[in-house]
């Protein structure tokens, strides 16, 4: 039974969230720059004060108990409401730990400009980037796993918000000597029977493509049992001669710079996608991410 008067440590529950977010004693230590005795230690004050069983350790894994599901959200949202006091006493805005989630195919293209200027305009931010599919940083935003998160919109997700940031087009990568390479004025139609490439299941990119081809009534040419867990594998399938595929505009640079793909785009409106930051509807600090938003879009890739 809890006691009503114990009153848990900043230190304690940093300790079972990290536990629980990286399933592994050794690493929240080494994140967290304890010792893991250290650690352990204050997980088990935090188990004991509060009479339950958070963490269930053995030998081969560390699983979170039903009592640590329960407890885990708040024990996030009570560390994201010390992180933002102690930020606003020291007028930084934006600082401390935020963990960031970022879909896989936008995490290559965003990050390389976005991280360095958040170090310049936010030098009190400390970011922990995930990058993972759609489906699995949603449930880390739910469970309090995640602060927020970079992915497409609308998730039509329960308890969550979205800033919307910005839209983008998809572009048709061919090969060099393809009928559609070079072309601007292409109408989704274009893509039936062609050998459209698709990114694993799982990946929203993959869903997207397919919502478009059933909205147009497109049916993809057969690419047999190809498919691709980057947007990098996808594109050099094309130019392997496997088929073509649709990438994000933000990746067109870096994905076909090698020489041997050509582009198509499409005619005004042209599919694509909007992106946005989710993050649950109970948080505090909805003026943090909106200021994140706007450094995103400042920096949106070309």
């Amino acid at each position: 039974m809890t006691d009503q008067t114990y009153q848990p440590t900043l230190s304690q529950l940093r300790a079972f969230v990290a536990i629980a977010e990286y399933r592994h004693f050794g690493t929240a230590a080494a994140r967290l720059g304890v010792s893991q005795p250290t650690l352990s230690q204050a997980l088990a004050s935090l188990e004991n004060g509060l009479g339950l069983q958070l963490i269930e350790r053995s030998t081969r894994r560390v699983l979170v108990t039903a009592a640590g599901k329960r407890l885990l959200p708040q024990a996030m949202a009570t560390l994201e409401a010390a992180d933002r006091f102690v930020a606003t006493a020291a007028g930084d805005g934006l600082g401390g730990t935020l963990r960031l989630g970022i879909i896989p195919t936008v995490a290559p293209y965003v990050l390389p400009t976005l991280l360095p200027e958040l170090r310049r305009q936010l030098p009190a931010l400390v970011p922990h980037v995930v990058e993972d599919q759609t489906a699995r940083l949603l449930d880390g935003l739910r469970t309090g796993v995640l602060d927020v998160a970079l992915l497409a919109l609308p998730t039509e997700a329960t308890g969550l918000l979205e800033i919307p940031l910005y839209s983008e087009e998809f572009v048709l990568v061919t090969p060099r000597d393809h009928e559609l390479a070079g072309r601007d004025d292409l109408s989704p139609a274009a893509l039936n029977r062609l050998p459209l490439l698709l990114l694993d299941e799982g990946h929203c990119l993959r869903d997207q493509t397919l919502d478009l081809c059933r909205a147009q009534e497109i049916t993809p040419g057969p690419v047999g049992d190809t498919r691709a867990a980057s947007l990098t594998t996808a594109v050099q399938c094309v130019a392997g001669g496997l088929g073509v595929t649709l990438i994000p505009r933000m990746a067109v640079a870096s994905e076909t710079a090698r020489g041997t793909l050509d582009i198509a785009h499409f005619a005004s409106p042209a599919p694509g996608r909007t992106l946005g930051l989710v993050f649950r509807g109970s948080t505090a600090r909805t003026e943090d991410y909106e200021q994140l938003a706007d450094i995103i879009r400042s920096q949106r890739p070309m």
